[in-house]
């Protein structure tokens, strides 16, 4: 289990990266800036032992189930965000059963 404060002193220090957005100026400053996020966020799942790549691959199988009927992207004319489809399933039920198989 992940404890309060540790949840608390990561999302700080995400808010923080996240803050250096405001002074992204060149292609090589969003590209430092986006894998240090990427870095910092694989750091916490290692330090917790979750199957990053298998769990991506999970979240990612789940976000294509967001697809419309005819395959394409439903997309919010309000937020630019994809809405959920008929067929969307949430990730979380197959995150829970990867990660018991991993701890076995």
């Amino acid at each position: 289990m992940v404890s309060g404060l540790r949840l608390r002193q990561f999302k700080a220090m995400l808010l923080d990266e996240v803050a250096e957005a405001d002074t992204i100026r060149e292609i090589e400053d969003f590209a430092d800036w986006l894998c240090d996020i990427i870095v910092y966020c694989a750091s916490e799942a290692r330090r917790h032992g979750l199957p990053t790549e298998q769990i991506l691959n999970v979240i990612m199988d789940s976000n294509m189930s967001k697809l419309g009927a005819d395959g394409k992207p439903i997309i919010n004319p309000d937020t630019g965000k994809v809405e959920k489809g008929p067929n969307y399933w949430r990730p979380e039920p197959a995150i829970r059963k990867l990660l018991m198989e991993v701890s076995e």
